[in-house]
């Protein structure tokens, strides 16, 4: 006759399961971020000052202080062609 207990092992197995890749993915985010928390709601300006700030400094979530812009700045251009008007 088996022990009611038995019947649980598998959900606690599962339940770790979850619990260790959501933990892992969490971290793996946090890493990419530089060591923040996640952004939400990101607009089209919040876009735009990340690239910015992905082209000075070589992370999307990267911030300087520099007065100067670093060599090679000058020639990166953020802005997008778009289609002429025919």
């Amino acid at each position: 006759m088996g022990v009611p207990f038995e019947a649980l092992i598998p959900y606690a197995v599962c339940l770790g399961m979850f619990g260790f890749s959501g933990a892992a993915l969490s971290k793996i985010r946090h890493m990419q971020n530089g060591g923040k928390r996640a952004r939400h709601s990101v607009d089209q300006w919040d876009r735009q000052m990340m690239d910015r700030d992905r082209r000075l400094t070589g992370f999307l979530r990267g911030q300087t202080d520099m007065v100067k812009a670093p060599a090679g700045f000058e020639v990166s251009n953020p802005w997008r062609l778009e289609r002429a008007f025919t």
